[in-house]
């Protein structure tokens, strides 16, 4: 185990490919945007030091996401392939500059044809795939929750919820929004992550966001390290380029920041990752030790009438390809079941 070592979220720009005029001129800037990286990575070790063992990337930081495309149209342009050259190149950036990388694309499964994920990847410093995490929640892409009885037959339940065990500590990944969702990252903890791997586009402020609470949140909550990388503005499509910025961070067990950047592209939120301090705060007895004082089962319990209904693109046991209204769709009915439940009520 190495027991100290750095960690950097990586605020870098997201190059977007929407405007490509067809899928060979994305898959080109894709290429570009991962070589990118990899200068960055390099001169950014050589400032923060050989230690820098682990670098985080902000979601989807080679694509920008799908902003109108369909489901299909955006698996083609867009979507990494699970053996393909783009992970093949983020498997070498990892290799050539000696550090663990947490990429986050939307990725296609040859056991799902015609949809995507978006999955968050983490390369140990050899080049070797260690952790494939596809996000649960979300509220206009496939999830594995959407192909629940399928995805579990080929991945299992540690597949949907998958820890790494590596030198640099137990790894997981929550990806964007979820940080918001205490009840993924406590998933993950109960399997015994000690470090979060937050690849996240979100709108930046100078005031505490709900994400940003949420990372101090899930923090001390779960007494894990959170590394946040978020995404130095989305560039080449139409919304305003920095409205996802800044807000790039780590956080210890105690819901502390320990460094963070500012504004634009930044290398600034690096701090040392204690995994051996934290396995011993974890196993000091007290009120603060909160994994161990946890009623599972009763938690379990009353979660159990949550209205969301699993396999929404599984009618009959066979795919269906959705359209982007669908799963607004799918939310309104969610949202009436929440009323039908006592859940969401006016009296």
């Amino acid at each position: 185990m190495t027991e100290v070592y750095r960690a950097l979220a990586l605020q870098t720009a997201c190059y977007a490919v929407n405007a490509s005029k067809d899928v060979a001129t994305a898959r080109s800037k894709i290429a570009a945007n991962i070589a990118r990286i990899d200068r960055q990575i390099r001169a950014s070790k050589q400032f923060i030091g050989q230690d820098l063992r682990m670098v985080v990337l902000p979601e989807y930081f080679a694509t920008g996401y799908p902003l109108g495309d369909t489901i299909p149209g955006w698996a083609q342009k867009a979507a990494f392939a699970m053996d393909g050259p783009e992970y093949d190149a983020l498997a070498k950036v990892a290799q050539d500059n000696k550090v663990y990388l947490a990429s986050n694309a939307y990725e296609t499964d040859p056991n799902f044809p015609d949809i995507y994920f978006q999955a968050s990847v983490v390369f140990d410093d050899a080049g070797n795939t260690v952790l494939r995490y596809r996000r649960m929640v979300s509220l206009f892409a496939p999830t594995p929750y959407d192909v629940w009885d399928k995805y579990l037959d080929v991945y299992g339940i540690d597949g949907v919820f998958p820890v790494a065990h590596t030198p640099l500590g137990r790894l997981a990944c929550v990806a964007s929004e979820e940080i918001l969702y205490p009840e993924i990252a406590r998933s993950l903890a109960l399997r015994g992550a000690e470090v979060f791997l937050h690849s996240t586009s979100e709108v930046g402020s100078p005031a505490l966001t709900p994400k940003d609470v949420a990372k101090r949140a899930r923090a001390f909550e779960n007494m894990a390290y959170v590394i946040s990388a978020n995404t130095a503005g989305i560039l080449d499509v139409d919304i305003p380029n920095q409205s996802t910025d800044g807000m790039s961070k780590i956080v210890d067990d105690q819901g502390r920041v320990m460094a963070e950047a500012s504004d634009g592209e930044s290398m600034a939120a690096f701090a040392d990752i204690d995994i051996r301090a934290l396995r011993g705060r974890r196993e000091r007895p007290g009120m603060g030790n909160i994994l161990s004082r946890l009623p599972r089962d009763a938690m379990a319990q009353g979660l159990a009438p949550a209205a969301l209904q699993p396999n929404a693109l599984l009618p009959d046991g066979k795919l269906r390809v959705p359209e982007r209204a669908d799963f607004a769709q799918r939310q309104r009915a969610t949202i009436e079941a929440l009323k039908t439940a006592g859940v969401l009520g006016n009296d």
